[in-house]
């Protein structure tokens, strides 16, 4: 009876493992333009620091991802079966957040014109000794993580929407593994992008007179000389895909918004490809709209907090 009992179980659990593994396979499909723009934001948000810290600080907000899909999951979860309403004006908030973290680095950049902003203020924490650089590293970790949590948000919902009919424990076990596969994915990916020209400059140190020996060192130069444009296109990589992806997320929940802008883009351009690109011109516009509208409000939110904080304190 008990070894019945237990084959039943098995079986049950290989149905499960089964169903996971075909809702995964759907949900990371779902999920990866999503994870292209969090690869390309987070490994913006490390930029310009030192170059021995950025390991740790990789893992570090690695750590903080991680946590949060640890309340993310069973947030969404618990949500989308008690409280689904509440789901998108929460993520409304988070994109909006977004836009606003665009405007704020295209505000930032726009004042220290021609200068780059990253190694300016890595240069003037250096100058104020070593606390000023740990709590610049600390306020870049505490800022990759919040924006973290806005894209992995949006990547719990849109693999938890992949499988809205699937059961309970179905969508609990995928989603945690769609979640970790994620993670250790961007992050991974991210790791490989800023230490990509520490492996330029070991490479193009390599000794020997052979065909491998060669080609290695004129891959370390291609990499050493490829890499600083690289990072700077990732710059920009990073911030459009705040707006696409605040400005997609605010669209998609406003009635009529997204189909009217989508009728916009076919009567723009009938051909597939080219009306795609034109609804994700839309999108943009409306993320920086949107980010420029936020800005006053959150520099307002910011300065009465701050004061309050301050007031606090005396």
């Amino acid at each position: 009876m008990a070894s019945g009992g237990l084959l039943a179980l098995l079986d049950d659990l290989a149905s499960i493992l089964d169903d996971v593994a075909a809702m995964a396979k759907i949900a990371v499909k779902k999920t990866a333009g999503v994870a292209g723009d969090d690869l390309a934001v987070g490994a913006n948000q490390v930029v310009g620091l030192s170059p021995d810290r950025e390991l740790p600080i990789v893992w570090a907000v690695a750590k903080g991802s991680f946590w949060n899909k640890c309340w993310l999951v069973p947030s969404a979860l618990l949500l989308s079966a008690f409280a689904p309403m509440v789901i998108m004006p929460i993520m409304m908030l988070g994109g909006a957040f977004l836009c606003y973290e665009g405007v704020h680095k295209l505000v930032d950049k726009l004042k220290k014109r021609g200068d780059d902003p990253h190694r300016a203020e890595l240069t003037a924490a250096a100058l104020q000794g070593p606390e000023s650089l740990l709590e610049l590293e600390r306020g870049k970790i505490k800022e990759a993580i919040q924006t973290d949590m806005i894209l992995s948000a949006e990547i719990v919902v849109i693999a938890l929407g992949a499988m809205s009919d699937a059961a309970f424990w179905t969508r609990a076990v995928t989603l945690t593994a769609v979640a970790v596969i994620m993670t250790i994915a961007i992050y991974g990916l991210i790791a490989l992008i800023v230490k990509a020209d520490d492996v330029g400059l070991h490479l193009s140190k390599r000794a020997g007179a052979g065909t491998l020996a060669a080609t290695q060192r004129a891959l370390g130069r291609g990499l050493l000389a490829g890499m600083p444009p690289f990072m700077k296109l990732l710059s920009i990589v990073g911030t459009i895909a705040m707006f696409l992806v605040g400005g997609g997320i605010v669209v998609h929940g406003i009635p009529g918004l997204e189909p009217a802008l989508l009728n916009m883009a076919h009567g723009v351009g009938s051909i597939g490809f080219i009306s795609g690109v034109i609804e994700q011109a839309l999108v943009l516009g409306v993320g920086v709209v949107i980010g420029v509208v936020a800005l006053p409000i959150a520099s307002l939110i910011i300065k009465v907090t701050a004061k309050g904080s301050a007031a606090g304190h005396k």
